[in-house]
C-alpha cells in the first residue's frame, strides 16, 4: 500500500489523504445540475474524482463516496418554466443521461447518489440552527440569508482578501461574480409559478449551496475526509459550504478539498458563443469513441489546465488501440516457458512507476508512461523472440492493476456508439452524425464476422479479387480487419 498524497486546495499544499474515524474514506463530490447534458469540462472533474476513488480503493482503502444530483435551482425552475413543464419532469430527462453518461464513460457510481429535493427537511434543519445563533436572518419577503459577516475565516479556501465585507449586502442569485463577498440566500421565498415546499421557514425553496451542505453532513457527518469538485466551484459554492456548515456545527466542515482545473478547448475557453461547446453525446455522434475520449480527459493530471484538442483525441484512440492490441498480444501469443530477466525487471519497474505516479498527487501522465515504456519494452522483446510466458503472466496483473484505475481495455464503444445513435434517432439529431458512422453501425457484429469468414474462405481458395474487396467494402464502413498469425482481428474505427 502507498501512502496517497494529494493537493489540498485548504492548506494550500500537498497532503496525505487518509481516513478519520473509520476505516472507508469519505468523500463528497459536487455533482451535476441536472438543467442540460453534460460537457466535456464537467466530466474531467467526474473522471478524475473516478481515478481518486479507484486508485484509494487499490491501495486497500474503502470508500463511500457521495455525489450530489442538483434537482432544483435558478436555471432549472427557469428552463422548465420555458418549456411548460414541472422540475421533476424537466429534470428527469437530463438525470437520465447524466447516467447514461457516467456508464458510457465508465466511471463507477459512487456509494450514494442525492438529490436536492431529497434532503428539503435538513436544509430546513441546518438554516434553523443558523437561525438560532442568529447567523441567518429573515427578510420582508420571507427569504433566508446567511451573515457572512458573522464567519470570520469567509474565504479561507479560495483564498481571497473579504475584510471589507458589508454587513447586510445580499445576493440572492444562486451564481453571482467572482470577487464580490455578500450575503447569501438559504432559502428564497415562493414566487408566483415556482415550485415551492412549506416548511417552519416558511413557503419557499432552498438556494443553491445549502443544499450541498445538507446532503454531504446527512450521509456522511459533520467531518468529511474529502471534499472535491471543479476549480469553478471553489468560489462561491464551496466557500459558503464551509461557512454556513462551520458556522452551525462549530466543528471543521472537510479536511481536505480536491479540485479539478478547467479544461480549454483548442486552446479558448469552452463556450457555445465560440462554436467550442461539446458534450459527449456531440463527440460520439462525430464517430470519437468512449474510451479514448476517457483516456483522452484523464491523460493530463487534474491540477494541469488541460487542452483538449482533436488531434489529441485521435492519438488517445491510437493509444487505447495499442493497449489494446498489446493485451490480447500477451493472452493469445503462445510464448515458451521461463522468464526473460530483463522484461521481468522492466514489468517490476512499471508497476512501481505506475504506483509512484498515482500516489504522488494523482499524477496521471506519469502512470501512463510507465505503461507504455512496458508495452514498447515488452513488444520489442517479443517481436524477438525473447519474451516468455511468465513474462507476459506478470506484464498482464501490471495491465490489470493499470485497467483498474484508467478502465480503458474492456472493448464496450461500438455498443456505447449505437446507444448515442439511438437517442439521436429519438431526439432528432441523427443528421448530425458522421456519415461513415451510421454506415458502420448498419453493420452488425454478426454481419461482419460472416464477411470476415467469407474473405477467410475466399482467401483460401485462392479469390482474392473476393478477399479484396470484401476487406474494402467494410473498410469503407469504418471496419479495420487485422491478418495476423493467430488468425483474423476485426475492430470498427
Amino acid at each position: 500500500m502507498a501512502t496517497i498524497e494529494l493537493f489540498n486546495t485548504l492548506g494550500g499544499k500537498t497532503e496525505p489523504l487518509t481516513p478519520v474515524g473509520g476505516p472507508a474514506l469519505r468523500m463528497y463530490c459536487c455533482g451535476p445540475t441536472v438543467y442540460d447534458y453534460g460537457h466535456i469540462g464537467n466530466f474531467r472533474t467526474f473522471l478524475h474524482v473516478d481515478v481518486l476513488r479507484r486508485f484509494v480503493r487499490q491501495q486497500g482503502i474503502p470508500v463511500n463516496h457521495v455525489m450530489n444530483i442538483t434537482d432544483v435551482d435558478d436555471k432549472i425552475i427557469r428552463n422548465a418554466a420555458a418549456a411548460g413543464v414541472p422540475i421533476a419532469q424537466y429534470t428527469a430527462r437530463y438525470e437520465r443521461a447524466f447516467f447514461e453518461d457516467l456508464d458510457a464513460l465508465n466511471i463507477e457510481h459512487p456509494e450514494h447518489f442525492s438529490r436536492a429535493t431529497g434532503c428539503i427537511p435538513e436544509m430546513v434543519t441546518l438554516i434553523e440552527k443558523l437561525a438560532a445563533k442568529d447567523i441567518a436572518y429573515k427578510t420582508e419577503d420571507g427569504s433566508w440569508y446567511f451573515r457572512i459577516a458573522r464567519f470570520p475565516e469567509y474565504g479561507k479556501l479560495s483564498k481571497k482578501d473579504f475584510d471589507g465585507i458589508e454587513d447586510g449586502a445580499r445576493v440572492d442569485v444562486d451564481e453571482y461574480e467572482k470577487d464580490a463577498a455578500r450575503d447569501f440566500a438559504l432559502w428564497k421565498a415562493v414566487k408566483p409559478g415556482e415550485q415551492s415546499w412549506d416548511t417552519p421557514l416558511g413557503t419557499g425553496r432552498p438556494g443553491w449551496h445549502i443544499e450541498c451542505s445538507a446532503m454531504a453532513t446527512k450521509l456522511l457527518g459533520d467531518d468529511i475526509d474529502l471534499h472535491a469538485g471543479g476549480e469553478d466551484l471553489m468560489f462561491p459554492h464551496h466557500e459558503n459550504e464551509i461557512a454556513q456548515s462551520e458556522s452551525a456545527s462549530g466543528n471543521p466542515f472537510v479536511r481536505h478539498w480536491m479540485h479539478v482545473r478547467f479544461l480549454l478547448v483548442e486552446g479558448r475557453k469552452m463556450s457555445k458563443s465560440e462554436g467550442n461547446f461539446y458534450t459527449l453525446r456531440d463527440l460520439l455522434l462525430k464517430g470519437y469513441r468512449a474510451s479514448a475520449i476517457r483516456f483522452l480527459l484523464i491523460s493530463v493530471p487534474y491540477r494541469n489546465q488541460m487542452n483538449f484538442t482533436f488531434d489529441s483525441l485521435t492519438e488517445s484512440t491510437n493509444a487505447v488501440d495499442r493497449l489494446r492490441t498489446f493485451h490480447q498480444r500477451m493472452l493469445k501469443d503462445g510464448f515458451a516457458e521461463g522468464l526473460n530477466a530483463d522484461i521481468a525487471a522492466a514489468t517490476a519497474k512499471a508497476e512501481q512507476d505506475y504506483t509512484a505516479a498515482l500516489a504522488n498527487d494523482l499524477n496521471t501522465a506519469e502512470a501512463r508512461a510507465a505503461i507504455f515504456d512496458l508495452v514498447r519494452a515488452a513488444n520489442s522483446a517479443a517481436d524477438a523472440g525473447s519474451l516468455r510466458a511468465e513474462n507476459a503472466t506478470q506484464i498482464l496483473r501490471v495491465l490489470a492493476l493499470f485497467d483498474g484505475v484508467f478502465a480503458v481495455l474492456e472493448d464496450r464503444d461500438a455498443a456505447i456508439t449505437r446507444a448515442a445513435l439511438a437517442w439521436a434517432e429519438v431526439e432528432g439529431r441523427i443528421d448530425e452524425a458522421a456519415p461513415e458512422l451510421v454506415a458502420t453501425l448498419s453493420f452488425s457484429d454478426a454481419d461482419i464476422d460472416a464477411l470476415v469468414a467469407e474473405r477467410t474462405q475466399a482467401k483460401k481458395t485462392r479469390n482474392f479479387a473476393r478477399a479484396d474487396a470484401i476487406r474494402n467494402d467494410l473498410l469503407a464502413k469504418g471496419i479495420l480487419i487485422e491478418d495476423s498469425k493467430d488468425g483474423v482481428r476485426w475492430k470498427r474505427k
